[in-house]
């Protein structure tokens, strides 16, 4: 190699100039762009220091262009806006429960500027953040006092901890769940320094086993929903109305972990009934939980309901402050919150709830409408409608199939599995299922203003093959 060559590649100055480089730095910053240009030219150096007679473009205009779009593409936000065709309703990887546009306009607000968080506006004295919600799940399950924090998870490890630190919680075996992520219930109360006293076996527990379990260091009784997965065949469990009544006659707390909390009843909408809080609630649970990003459609959160004094003493925990939600999450939980004080709107308001609720005829026209479109556009094989099944997702009815309407396709020059992989990599990005060789587009999740954007993005992808 000759001094000549890399006398050939331009300054960073130089590069700095063009007019790709330019358009950059007022959105990337000129630090990060000339970390780009130099890390470049090392590349291009390499390069020559191997081989002096290679044929690389080093003019300054050349360079610019590569770096620009090197740099587009490195600081390109890794989350961004996905297209849900999976027939998922609540997906745990794209984010669960789509917020209701009330609840997404109020987490914009509280983001885009300030809001009364933590004071009284009456008074001008400071408050309780939790005071916005608080009211609002008193009045739709009718309890006491609630508080929130950031999740289920977090909401089991503070009420296990101000409840039956140091004592034992009896449950049955067979709700010693795992939830997504590895967790595993032992493991939570572990961390809460609650004891746990496992009673009955996997498929059966009777009252009697928790009755029997009682003793001096009994802390509380504890009743964990099996959200995501189901036991058959020759099965025995204790209700809530049966735990509670025993935590009544030895005067124990009873605490109800509703998993999905359904305070919408399901069986309405011809789902097997989830656990409901309001139901909980009335039978005198001490304390019931439940997620605010699954059924209840809104972001994510744990809510904790009941009795006043215990949730005085949890919001008296030090891990409050660690567990708390913030501005944003509090402002779309209030809006969500509000939104099911209407029990006659709350359905077509919750988009989940929506969703879970659509008719099979409304599906159909769906279908019939993404089928043609894509038959229109030319370039897909096999184009057919058709009725299937799907899950609710999100650890929610994990036994009960629902029917669905899809419509699938193959394409004529690209293998589905590549297929699938331009289509979630695309811009938006499309999640698709794939069954029997086919791209399946489920239209339960599909909403009607996403189809002509669906198609484009179908489009798009094929025609660059």
């Amino acid at each position: 190699m000759t001094n000549k060559n890399l006398r050939s590649l331009p300054a960073v100055h130089v590069i700095l100039k063009t007019t790709a480089i330019q358009d950059l730095i007022p959105s990337l910053g000129q630090e990060n762009v000339v970390a780009e240009i130099r890390q470049y030219l090392d590349e291009l150096r390499s390069l020559l220091s191997k081989d002096s007679n290679q044929n690389l473009e080093t003019s300054p205009e050349s360079i610019g262009v590569e770096v620009s779009n090197r740099l587009a593409t490195n600081y390109k936000p890794k989350l961004r806006k996905v297209i849900n065709a999976t027939g998922i309703v609540l997906h745990t990887n794209l984010g669960r429960s789509p917020m209701a546009e009330e609840a997404a306009k109020a987490a914009y607000m509280a983001a885009a500027g300030y809001i009364n968080l933590e004071v009284d506006i009456e008074t001008g004295k400071r408050s309780s953040r939790q005071d916005s919600v608080r009211e609002w799940i008193c009045k739709l399950l009718k309890c006491e006092s609630a508080t929130v924090v950031n999740n289920c998870a977090a909401a089991t490890i503070i009420v296990l901890k101000a409840v039956a630190e140091n004592k034992e919680v009896i449950i049955s075996r067979g709700q010693l769940i795992e939830i997504g992520g590895s967790f595993r219930l032992p493991e939570i109360m572990k961390v809460s320094n609650a004891i746990m006293k496992e009673v009955g076996s996997t498929n059966i527990t009777r009252i009697k086993d928790y009755e029997a379990a009682i003793g001096a260091n009994t802390g509380a009784l504890l009743r964990v929903h099996t959200s995501n997965y189901k036991i058959n065949g020759f099965t025995e469990s204790v209700t809530i109305e049966e735990l509670i009544a025993l935590g009544k006659k030895h005067n124990i707390p009873v605490i109800d972990d509703a998993g999905s909390g359904a305070v919408v009843p399901l069986n309405c909408k011809g789902f097997g009934e989830e656990p409901n809080p309001v139901t909980s609630m009335a039978l005198g649970a001490d304390l019931t939980l439940f997620s605010g990003d699954k059924l209840l459609g809104g972001p994510q959160a744990g809510i904790i309901a009941g009795k006043k004094d215990w949730i005085n003493k949890i919001e008296g925990d030090p891990l409050m402050r660690a567990f708390r939600l913030d501005k944003m999450n509090l402002a779309a939980l209030e809006q969500t919150l509000l939104l099911h004080l209407n029990s006659s709107t709350v359905s077509q308001k919750i988009p989940t709830l929506k969703m879970l609720s659509i008719s099979m005829d409304e599906l159909h026209q769906k279908a019939l409408q993404l089928e043609s479109k894509l038959k229109q556009i030319g370039c897909c094989d096999k184009i057919e409608s058709k009725i299937s099944e799907g899950f609710a997702g999100g650890g929610t009815l994990p036994d009960q199939q629902m029917p669905t309407w899809v419509v699938d396709f193959s394409s004529p020059h690209l293998d589905t599995q590549a297929l699938s992989h331009k289509l979630r990599t695309s811009q938006p990005s499309l999640f698709t299922r794939i069954k029997d060789d086919k791209i399946v587009l489920d239209l339960r999740t599909l909403n009607n203003d996403e189809i002509d954007i669906a198609v484009q993005v179908i489009l798009n992808a094929l025609k660059t093959i």
